[in-house]
Protein backbone atom coordinates (compact mmCIF):
# COMPACT_ATOMS: atom_id res chain seq x y z
CA UNK A 1 0.00 0.00 0.00
CA UNK A 2 1.03 3.41 -1.29
CA UNK A 3 1.64 6.08 1.71
CA UNK A 4 -1.17 8.30 -0.11
CA UNK A 5 -3.27 4.78 -0.19
CA UNK A 6 -2.38 4.73 3.99
CA UNK A 7 -3.12 8.22 4.80
CA UNK A 8 -6.89 7.38 2.73
CA UNK A 9 -7.44 4.84 4.57
CA UNK A 10 -7.05 6.25 8.14
CA UNK A 11 -8.86 10.12 7.10
CA UNK A 12 -11.49 10.43 9.09
CA UNK A 13 -14.59 12.47 7.93
CA UNK A 14 -17.27 13.77 10.24
CA UNK A 15 -20.67 14.76 8.25
CA UNK A 16 -23.98 15.54 8.94
CA UNK A 17 -27.07 14.98 7.17
CA UNK A 18 -30.25 17.42 7.14
CA UNK A 19 -33.46 17.27 5.18
CA UNK A 20 -37.18 18.37 5.44
CA UNK A 21 -39.84 15.60 6.82
CA UNK A 22 -40.64 12.71 4.83
CA UNK A 23 -37.73 13.25 2.08
CA UNK A 24 -36.29 10.35 3.29
CA UNK A 25 -33.10 10.99 5.14
CA UNK A 26 -32.97 8.08 7.32
CA UNK A 27 -33.66 5.93 4.50
CA UNK A 28 -30.48 7.33 3.04
CA UNK A 29 -28.33 6.65 5.49
CA UNK A 30 -29.44 3.58 6.25
CA UNK A 31 -28.89 2.32 2.22
CA UNK A 32 -25.74 4.07 2.82
CA UNK A 33 -24.94 2.23 6.11
CA UNK A 34 -26.66 -1.15 4.15
CA UNK A 35 -24.78 -1.13 1.35
CA UNK A 36 -21.44 -0.02 2.93
CA UNK A 37 -21.71 -3.42 4.53
CA UNK A 38 -21.14 -1.19 7.73
CA UNK A 39 -24.43 -3.28 9.62
CA UNK A 40 -24.21 -6.19 12.25
CA UNK A 41 -26.03 -9.19 11.45
CA UNK A 42 -28.03 -9.08 14.37
CA UNK A 43 -29.02 -5.14 13.71
CA UNK A 44 -30.20 -6.56 10.05
CA UNK A 45 -32.00 -8.97 11.28
CA UNK A 46 -33.98 -7.45 13.53
CA UNK A 47 -34.49 -4.33 11.18
CA UNK A 48 -36.07 -7.37 8.70
CA UNK A 49 -38.46 -8.42 11.62
CA UNK A 50 -40.12 -5.55 12.83
CA UNK A 51 -40.39 -4.71 9.06
CA UNK A 52 -41.86 -7.69 8.53
CA UNK A 53 -44.38 -7.66 11.26
CA UNK A 54 -45.61 -4.24 9.74
CA UNK A 55 -46.69 -6.04 6.70
CA UNK A 56 -43.34 -4.28 4.75
CA UNK A 57 -41.93 -6.73 1.72
CA UNK A 58 -38.22 -5.29 2.32
CA UNK A 59 -36.37 -4.06 5.33
CA UNK A 60 -37.33 -0.73 6.63
CA UNK A 61 -33.55 0.79 6.43
CA UNK A 62 -34.81 3.88 8.33
CA UNK A 63 -35.17 1.59 11.48
CA UNK A 64 -31.30 1.40 11.44
CA UNK A 65 -31.05 5.36 12.43
CA UNK A 66 -34.21 6.00 14.60
CA UNK A 67 -33.24 4.60 17.63
CA UNK A 68 -35.34 6.57 20.25
CA UNK A 69 -38.85 4.96 20.71
CA UNK A 70 -40.48 7.60 19.60
CA UNK A 71 -38.59 8.15 16.62
CA UNK A 72 -40.20 4.83 15.69
CA UNK A 73 -43.46 5.56 16.40
CA UNK A 74 -43.77 8.88 15.27
CA UNK A 75 -41.54 7.80 12.15
CA UNK A 76 -39.55 11.40 12.40
CA UNK A 77 -36.17 11.84 14.00
CA UNK A 78 -36.05 13.73 17.05
CA UNK A 79 -32.38 13.98 18.09
CA UNK A 80 -28.98 14.23 16.52
CA UNK A 81 -28.22 10.22 16.02
CA UNK A 82 -24.15 9.47 15.80
CA UNK A 83 -23.00 6.73 13.42
CA UNK A 84 -19.52 5.54 12.97
CA UNK A 85 -18.63 3.00 10.06
CA UNK A 86 -15.54 2.95 7.69
CA UNK A 87 -14.62 1.79 4.40
CA UNK A 88 -11.44 0.66 2.57
CA UNK A 89 -10.92 4.32 1.48
CA UNK A 90 -11.78 6.16 5.12
CA UNK A 91 -13.77 6.41 8.37
CA UNK A 92 -16.42 8.10 9.06
CA UNK A 93 -18.32 9.87 11.60
CA UNK A 94 -22.15 10.78 10.61
CA UNK A 95 -24.32 12.73 12.82
CA UNK A 96 -27.63 12.20 11.55
CA UNK A 97 -30.26 15.17 12.02
CA UNK A 98 -33.71 15.78 12.67
CA UNK A 99 -36.08 17.30 9.66
CA UNK A 100 -38.71 18.98 11.46
CA UNK A 101 -38.59 22.28 11.78
CA UNK A 102 -38.98 22.74 15.62
CA UNK A 103 -35.52 20.56 15.61
CA UNK A 104 -33.65 22.63 13.63
CA UNK A 105 -31.44 23.78 16.31
CA UNK A 106 -30.52 19.77 16.97
CA UNK A 107 -28.91 20.71 13.17
CA UNK A 108 -26.42 23.34 15.02
CA UNK A 109 -24.97 20.63 17.49
CA UNK A 110 -24.48 18.32 14.51
CA UNK A 111 -23.23 20.14 12.12
CA UNK A 112 -20.86 22.17 14.44
CA UNK A 113 -18.01 20.01 14.05
CA UNK A 114 -18.93 18.51 10.87
CA UNK A 115 -16.73 19.18 7.53
CA UNK A 116 -19.60 17.99 4.82
CA UNK A 117 -23.19 18.34 5.50
CA UNK A 118 -25.47 16.55 2.90
CA UNK A 119 -28.65 18.56 2.45
CA UNK A 120 -31.45 16.13 1.05
CA UNK A 121 -34.78 17.44 -1.21
CA UNK A 122 -37.45 15.28 -2.27
CA UNK A 123 -37.40 15.35 -5.83
CA UNK A 124 -41.10 15.80 -5.85
CA UNK A 125 -41.63 18.85 -3.71
CA UNK A 126 -37.96 20.23 -4.37
CA UNK A 127 -36.40 23.35 -2.32
CA UNK A 128 -38.57 24.11 0.47
CA UNK A 129 -38.54 26.66 3.76
CA UNK A 130 -36.48 23.72 5.48
CA UNK A 131 -34.24 23.07 2.81
CA UNK A 132 -33.50 26.31 2.89
CA UNK A 133 -32.64 27.05 6.76
CA UNK A 134 -30.88 23.76 6.28
CA UNK A 135 -28.56 25.69 3.84
CA UNK A 136 -28.58 28.64 6.28
CA UNK A 137 -27.24 26.68 9.30
CA UNK A 138 -24.37 25.47 7.09
CA UNK A 139 -23.52 28.33 5.68
CA UNK A 140 -23.68 29.62 9.03
CA UNK A 141 -21.63 27.00 10.40
CA UNK A 142 -19.35 27.51 7.46
CA UNK A 143 -19.09 23.72 7.05
CA UNK A 144 -16.72 23.54 3.90
CA UNK A 145 -17.78 21.26 1.64
CA UNK A 146 -22.49 20.74 1.01
CA UNK A 147 -23.51 18.19 -0.97
CA UNK A 148 -27.34 18.55 -2.42
CA UNK A 149 -29.00 14.79 -2.79
CA UNK A 150 -32.20 14.78 -4.18
CA UNK A 151 -33.81 12.09 -3.14
CA UNK A 152 -36.74 9.75 -4.59
CA UNK A 153 -35.74 10.07 -7.80
CA UNK A 154 -37.49 6.78 -8.56
CA UNK A 155 -41.09 8.96 -7.84
CA UNK A 156 -40.20 11.01 -10.75
CA UNK A 157 -39.56 8.33 -13.62
CA UNK A 158 -35.88 9.83 -12.90
CA UNK A 159 -36.14 12.43 -14.87
CA UNK A 160 -32.79 14.84 -16.00
CA UNK A 161 -34.97 18.01 -15.57
CA UNK A 162 -36.57 18.04 -12.63
CA UNK A 163 -33.43 17.18 -10.62
CA UNK A 164 -31.76 20.14 -12.85
CA UNK A 165 -34.45 22.42 -11.84
CA UNK A 166 -33.71 21.79 -8.14
CA UNK A 167 -30.12 21.63 -8.62
CA UNK A 168 -30.16 25.07 -10.23
CA UNK A 169 -32.05 26.58 -7.36
CA UNK A 170 -30.15 25.24 -5.06
CA UNK A 171 -27.01 26.25 -6.13
CA UNK A 172 -28.55 29.71 -6.50
CA UNK A 173 -29.52 30.25 -3.03
CA UNK A 174 -26.16 28.96 -1.70
CA UNK A 175 -24.45 31.20 -3.45
CA UNK A 176 -26.53 34.12 -1.67
CA UNK A 177 -25.48 32.59 1.23
CA UNK A 178 -21.50 32.56 0.53
CA UNK A 179 -21.10 28.73 -0.25
CA UNK A 180 -19.00 28.95 -3.17
CA UNK A 181 -19.62 25.23 -4.15
CA UNK A 182 -22.35 22.41 -3.93
CA UNK A 183 -21.94 18.76 -5.55
CA UNK A 184 -25.71 18.26 -6.24
CA UNK A 185 -26.04 14.09 -6.49
CA UNK A 186 -29.52 12.66 -7.79
CA UNK A 187 -30.28 9.38 -6.09
CA UNK A 188 -33.12 6.81 -4.86
CA UNK A 189 -32.40 5.40 -1.28
CA UNK A 190 -35.14 3.16 -1.71
CA UNK A 191 -33.70 1.66 -4.72
CA UNK A 192 -29.89 2.11 -3.96
CA UNK A 193 -29.34 4.63 -7.08
CA UNK A 194 -26.31 6.46 -6.37
CA UNK A 195 -26.15 5.94 -3.06
CA UNK A 196 -23.26 3.42 -3.25
CA UNK A 197 -23.54 1.95 -6.26
CA UNK A 198 -23.73 3.64 -9.91
CA UNK A 199 -27.45 3.77 -10.94
CA UNK A 200 -28.25 3.11 -14.43
CA UNK A 201 -31.77 4.10 -14.43
CA UNK A 202 -30.10 7.43 -14.57
CA UNK A 203 -27.45 7.51 -17.75
CA UNK A 204 -27.88 11.12 -18.62
CA UNK A 205 -25.75 11.62 -14.70
CA UNK A 206 -21.54 11.35 -15.07
CA UNK A 207 -20.99 12.19 -11.19
CA UNK A 208 -20.12 10.10 -8.37
CA UNK A 209 -22.24 8.28 -6.24
CA UNK A 210 -22.43 9.95 -2.67
CA UNK A 211 -20.16 7.05 -0.75
CA UNK A 212 -17.70 7.73 -3.78
CA UNK A 213 -17.62 11.87 -3.18
CA UNK A 214 -17.79 11.00 1.01
CA UNK A 215 -14.67 8.49 0.48
CA UNK A 216 -12.34 11.52 -1.77
CA UNK A 217 -13.45 14.38 -0.71
CA UNK A 218 -10.61 16.55 0.72
CA UNK A 219 -10.82 16.92 4.46
CA UNK A 220 -8.86 18.26 7.17
CA UNK A 221 -5.74 20.77 6.36
CA UNK A 222 -2.23 20.81 7.74
CA UNK A 223 -1.84 21.85 11.45
CA UNK A 224 0.74 24.25 11.12
CA UNK A 225 -1.52 26.07 8.63
CA UNK A 226 -3.49 27.85 11.42
CA UNK A 227 -1.88 29.32 14.59
CA UNK A 228 -1.38 28.13 17.61
CA UNK A 229 -4.66 28.20 20.74
CA UNK A 230 -4.76 26.08 23.79
CA UNK A 231 -7.84 27.23 25.77
CA UNK A 232 -6.33 26.02 29.43
CA UNK A 233 -8.92 23.59 30.77
CA UNK A 234 -7.09 22.51 34.01
CA UNK A 235 -3.60 23.51 35.85
CA UNK A 236 -1.44 20.62 37.47
CA UNK A 237 0.41 21.01 40.53
CA UNK A 238 1.29 18.55 42.74
CA UNK A 239 1.34 18.93 46.28
CA UNK A 240 3.57 16.45 47.58
CA UNK A 241 6.37 13.68 46.03
CA UNK A 242 9.36 14.31 43.61
CA UNK A 243 7.53 16.21 41.59
CA UNK A 244 6.12 18.58 43.75
CA UNK A 245 7.69 21.72 41.94
CA UNK A 246 5.87 20.82 38.83
CA UNK A 247 3.47 23.14 37.14
CA UNK A 248 1.38 22.14 33.90
CA UNK A 249 -1.62 23.75 32.18
CA UNK A 250 -3.97 20.77 30.37
CA UNK A 251 -5.96 21.01 27.56
CA UNK A 252 -7.08 20.47 24.16
CA UNK A 253 -4.85 22.54 21.71
CA UNK A 254 -8.09 23.73 19.51
CA UNK A 255 -5.63 24.78 16.41
CA UNK A 256 -2.25 24.67 15.08
CA UNK A 257 1.27 23.46 16.31
CA UNK A 258 2.56 23.90 19.35
CA UNK A 259 6.67 22.67 20.21
CA UNK A 260 9.46 22.97 22.42
CA UNK A 261 10.85 26.43 22.47
CA UNK A 262 7.64 28.43 20.96
CA UNK A 263 7.21 32.10 22.35
CA UNK A 264 3.53 32.23 23.43
CA UNK A 265 1.35 34.71 25.26
CA UNK A 266 -1.02 33.91 27.92
CA UNK A 267 -4.44 35.69 27.21
CA UNK A 268 -6.10 37.78 28.61
CA UNK A 269 -2.99 39.14 30.86
CA UNK A 270 -0.49 39.33 27.88
CA UNK A 271 2.01 37.86 29.79
CA UNK A 272 4.98 36.48 27.54
CA UNK A 273 6.48 32.86 28.08
CA UNK A 274 8.34 30.40 26.16
CA UNK A 275 6.73 26.50 26.20
CA UNK A 276 9.61 24.66 28.19
CA UNK A 277 7.70 20.79 27.20
CA UNK A 278 4.93 18.91 26.69
CA UNK A 279 3.44 16.16 28.04
CA UNK A 280 1.17 13.33 25.85
CA UNK A 281 -0.53 10.82 28.38
CA UNK A 282 2.55 11.17 30.93
CA UNK A 283 5.52 10.99 28.13
CA UNK A 284 7.27 14.07 26.81
CA UNK A 285 6.84 15.69 23.28
CA UNK A 286 8.75 17.75 21.72
CA UNK A 287 5.56 19.07 19.36
CA UNK A 288 1.76 18.66 19.62
CA UNK A 289 -0.26 19.26 17.06
CA UNK A 290 -4.98 19.80 16.88
CA UNK A 291 -6.63 18.86 18.36
CA UNK A 292 -4.67 16.49 20.83
CA UNK A 293 -5.23 16.84 24.38
CA UNK A 294 -1.97 17.68 26.16
CA UNK A 295 -0.25 19.30 29.29
CA UNK A 296 1.84 22.47 28.27
CA UNK A 297 4.90 23.54 30.87
CA UNK A 298 6.16 26.93 30.56
CA UNK A 299 9.96 28.48 31.50
CA UNK A 300 8.29 31.28 33.24
CA UNK A 301 6.34 31.23 36.63
CA UNK A 302 3.25 33.25 34.80
CA UNK A 303 -0.03 33.01 37.00
CA UNK A 304 -2.35 31.33 34.12
CA UNK A 305 -5.49 29.57 35.72
CA UNK A 306 -8.73 27.69 33.84
CA UNK A 307 -9.73 29.86 30.97
CA UNK A 308 -6.78 31.56 29.89
CA UNK A 309 -5.54 30.93 26.16
CA UNK A 310 -2.24 30.28 25.29
CA UNK A 311 -1.70 31.39 21.83
CA UNK A 312 1.20 31.89 19.44
CA UNK A 313 3.40 35.40 20.43
CA UNK A 314 3.50 36.02 16.80
CA UNK A 315 -0.47 35.28 16.06
CA UNK A 316 -1.82 36.09 19.23
CA UNK A 317 -6.02 36.68 18.78
CA UNK A 318 -7.11 40.47 20.22
CA UNK A 319 -8.89 40.96 23.06
CA UNK A 320 -11.92 42.58 23.24
CA UNK A 321 -15.16 42.92 25.25
CA UNK A 322 -17.74 44.40 22.40
CA UNK A 323 -18.34 41.34 20.64
CA UNK A 324 -20.07 41.45 17.19
CA UNK A 325 -21.69 38.05 16.35
CA UNK A 326 -24.36 35.88 14.71
CA UNK A 327 -26.16 33.75 16.30
CA UNK A 328 -28.92 30.74 16.06
CA UNK A 329 -31.39 30.78 19.26
CA UNK A 330 -31.71 27.44 20.22
CA UNK A 331 -34.24 27.66 23.17
CA UNK A 332 -37.90 28.28 23.73
CA UNK A 333 -36.93 31.46 25.70
CA UNK A 334 -36.49 34.17 23.50
CA UNK A 335 -33.52 36.31 23.62
CA UNK A 336 -33.89 39.98 23.30
CA UNK A 337 -32.09 43.22 23.66
CA UNK A 338 -31.17 43.91 27.49
CA UNK A 339 -30.77 40.51 28.08
CA UNK A 340 -28.08 39.30 31.05
CA UNK A 341 -26.33 36.14 30.59
CA UNK A 342 -23.29 33.72 30.47
CA UNK A 343 -20.88 33.59 27.47
CA UNK A 344 -19.02 30.72 27.14
CA UNK A 345 -15.92 30.68 24.85
CA UNK A 346 -13.81 27.59 24.82
CA UNK A 347 -13.26 27.56 28.53
CA UNK A 348 -14.09 30.88 29.53
CA UNK A 349 -17.16 31.86 30.77
CA UNK A 350 -17.75 35.43 31.76
CA UNK A 351 -20.86 37.76 32.27
CA UNK A 352 -22.34 39.88 29.16
CA UNK A 353 -25.37 41.49 28.01
CA UNK A 354 -27.03 41.48 24.60
CA UNK A 355 -26.31 45.59 23.79
CA UNK A 356 -28.41 45.02 20.50
CA UNK A 357 -30.05 42.82 18.93
CA UNK A 358 -29.56 44.22 14.91
CA UNK A 359 -31.70 41.80 12.81
CA UNK A 360 -33.15 38.57 12.33
CA UNK A 361 -32.51 37.01 8.59
CA UNK A 362 -35.36 35.91 6.81
CA UNK A 363 -34.38 32.16 5.73
CA UNK A 364 -36.48 32.15 3.03
CA UNK A 365 -35.39 35.35 0.93
CA UNK A 366 -31.79 36.39 2.86
CA UNK A 367 -33.33 39.74 3.51
CA UNK A 368 -32.04 41.61 7.21
CA UNK A 369 -35.75 41.84 9.24
CA UNK A 370 -34.73 45.05 11.55
CA UNK A 371 -36.94 46.20 14.28
CA UNK A 372 -37.32 42.53 15.35
CA UNK A 373 -38.11 42.26 19.55
CA UNK A 374 -36.49 39.03 20.20
CA UNK A 375 -35.15 35.89 18.94
CA UNK A 376 -37.01 32.52 18.94
CA UNK A 377 -36.28 29.16 18.76
CA UNK A 378 -34.17 28.66 15.66
CA UNK A 379 -33.91 32.16 14.34
CA UNK A 380 -31.02 33.09 13.03
CA UNK A 381 -30.26 36.72 13.60
CA UNK A 382 -27.11 39.43 14.09
CA UNK A 383 -26.67 40.94 17.75
CA UNK A 384 -24.01 42.96 19.80
CA UNK A 385 -22.82 41.44 23.01
CA UNK A 386 -20.49 43.15 25.88
CA UNK A 387 -18.93 41.68 28.31
CA UNK A 388 -17.43 42.09 31.49
CA UNK A 389 -14.39 41.02 30.82
CA UNK A 390 -11.94 40.72 27.85
CA UNK A 391 -12.46 37.97 25.60
CA UNK A 392 -9.33 36.60 23.40
CA UNK A 393 -11.92 35.92 20.23
CA UNK A 394 -10.91 34.94 16.34
CA UNK A 395 -13.30 36.01 13.50
CA UNK A 396 -15.21 32.62 13.32
CA UNK A 397 -14.35 32.25 9.56
CA UNK A 398 -10.57 32.25 10.45
CA UNK A 399 -11.27 29.65 13.15
CA UNK A 400 -14.13 27.82 13.81
CA UNK A 401 -12.88 26.13 17.66
CA UNK A 402 -12.13 30.18 18.58
CA UNK A 403 -14.59 32.30 16.66
CA UNK A 404 -17.73 30.40 18.72
CA UNK A 405 -19.59 30.66 21.76
CA UNK A 406 -22.31 30.38 23.60
CA UNK A 407 -25.27 32.19 25.56
CA UNK A 408 -26.28 30.42 28.55
CA UNK A 409 -28.97 32.05 31.02
CA UNK A 410 -27.24 32.99 34.55
CA UNK A 411 -29.97 31.30 36.64
CA UNK A 412 -30.71 27.99 35.74
CA UNK A 413 -27.74 27.04 33.00
CA UNK A 414 -29.67 27.00 30.17
CA UNK A 415 -27.91 26.52 26.83
CA UNK A 416 -29.91 29.52 25.23
CA UNK A 417 -27.76 30.41 21.64
CA UNK A 418 -24.88 29.52 19.76
CA UNK A 419 -22.86 32.70 18.46
CA UNK A 420 -20.09 32.74 15.56
CA UNK A 421 -18.38 35.71 16.05
CA UNK A 422 -17.45 38.32 13.25
CA UNK A 423 -18.54 38.09 9.78
CA UNK A 424 -19.22 34.96 9.85
CA UNK A 425 -22.41 34.72 7.40
CA UNK A 426 -23.66 36.39 4.04
CA UNK A 427 -26.96 37.42 2.93
CA UNK A 428 -28.72 38.84 0.23
CA UNK A 429 -26.32 40.13 -1.99
CA UNK A 430 -22.91 39.30 -0.86
CA UNK A 431 -22.60 35.60 -2.36
CA UNK A 432 -20.08 34.82 -3.79
CA UNK A 433 -19.22 32.33 -6.80
CA UNK A 434 -22.28 30.31 -8.38
CA UNK A 435 -22.69 26.69 -7.27
CA UNK A 436 -21.55 23.57 -9.06
CA UNK A 437 -24.98 22.66 -11.09
CA UNK A 438 -26.03 19.01 -12.80
CA UNK A 439 -22.76 17.00 -14.10
CA UNK A 440 -23.89 15.95 -17.47
CA UNK A 441 -22.22 12.89 -18.29
CA UNK A 442 -18.92 13.63 -20.52
CA UNK A 443 -18.11 16.78 -18.72
CA UNK A 444 -16.00 17.46 -15.79
CA UNK A 445 -13.49 15.63 -13.64
CA UNK A 446 -15.98 13.26 -12.42
CA UNK A 447 -17.74 12.35 -15.46
CA UNK A 448 -17.88 8.67 -16.47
Amino acid sequence: MTTASRAAATSLLRFATAGSVDDGKSTLVGRLLHDSKSVLADQLAAVERVSAHRGQDAPDLALLTDGLRAEREQGITIDVAYRYFATARRRFVLADTPGHVQYTRNMVTGASTAELAVVLVDARHGVVEQTRRHAAVAALLRVPHVVLAVNKMDLVSYEESVFAAIAAEFTSYAAGLGIGRVVVIPVSALAGDNVVRPSARMPWYGGPTLLEHLESVPVGSAPDRDPARFPVQYVIRPQRGEHRDYRGYAGQLASGVLRVGDRVTVLPSGRAGTVAGIDVLGEQREIAWAPQSVTVRLAEDLDVARGDLIAARDAAPRLTRDVGAYVCHLSERELRAGARVLLKHTTRTVRAVVEDLSYRIDTDTLQQRHGVPSLKVNDIGRVVLRTAEPLALDAYTANRRTGSFLLIDPADGTTLTAGMAGEAFATAGAGAGAGEGPRQKGTGSDAR
